[in-house]
């Protein structure tokens, strides 16, 4: 199957905060979507394995995703290697995404940034054909993504562009919520965590106004890319005429 989009996160959740909105958009839209969890969480204190990947199936229904793959590397532990970098390289010659987009490339969970120069190293490798992969049984053609781009995370970046997600946002609230485990749960008997209070979900929520805001939506999610965009023209620029 050839996906149009591949989002990939180090933690199940981590592109639900991201860039669910945007994933959500492009799916209402036709696009085939998909996500990789490198890792399953193991090491969160809130939760399960088994909770997170049972969240992950709801919130990917949630999004309308047609794949959706945990890698099982060590949470934590992880490394930006050439074993490493091979595991990533054959998923990405599997769906061969027209765009992908992944963790920032710094952020306070290293692991954040760990994943997002194991993705950008991958998705450049990935295009060259003196790299050989086999998957199940056959030797891969090379691929290379037209577009990589970095979701914001904990620390704020001014982004390169914004997407507004106006018309999707319940959805994405749900997609995020689906991880009852993880984060603010009336009832819930697990421990506090940084991303368990009612502040962080009221973060998330201001973070995205405040990007909608300056360009004119009430909600937006914005990216970051290593290489200048190209743009048709300056219709591309222009969202409503004010």
């Amino acid at each position: 199957m050839k996906l149009d989009i591949l989002a990939i996160g180090s933690h199940p959740d981590d592109v639900e905060l991201g860039c669910s909105g945007t994933l959500i958009k492009e799916i209402r839209k036709g696009k085939k979507a998909g996500i990789i969890d490198l890792t399953e969480g193991e090491l969160g204190t809130r939760g399960t394995v088994e909770t997170r990947h049972n969240e992950a199936a709801d919130a990917a229904k949630i999004m309308g995703l047609s794949v959706r793959i945990n890698m099982k590397m060590r949470d934590g532990f992880f490394v930006n290697d050439e074993q490493h970098q091979l595991q990533l390289i054959r998923i990405l010659r599997r769906y061969q995404p027209d765009i992908v987009i992944g963790n920032i490339m710094d952020d306070r969970h290293p692991d954040h940034g760990r994943a997002g120069k194991l993705i950008f190293d991958s998705c450049f490798l990935s295009g060259l054909k003196q790299i050989k992969t086999v998957d199940e049984g056959k030797e891969q053609e090379k691929w290379r993504p037209k577009q990589l781009f970095h979701y914001i995370q904990d620390r704020f970046y001014e982004p390169h562009f914004v997407i507004d997600i106006t018309e999707v946002f319940d959805q994405r609230l749900k997609a995020i919520q689906a991880y009852k485990t993880q984060f603010h749960h009336p009832g819930s008997n697990e421990p506090e965590t940084y991303i368990s209070s009612p502040d962080f979900m009221e973060a998330l929520t201001a973070r995205a106004r405040l990007l909608g805001k300056r360009i004119g939506v009430k909600y937006a999610e914005g990216f970051l890319s290593e290489k200048s965009i190209g743009i048709d023209g300056f219709d591309a620029l222009v969202l409503n005429e004010t």
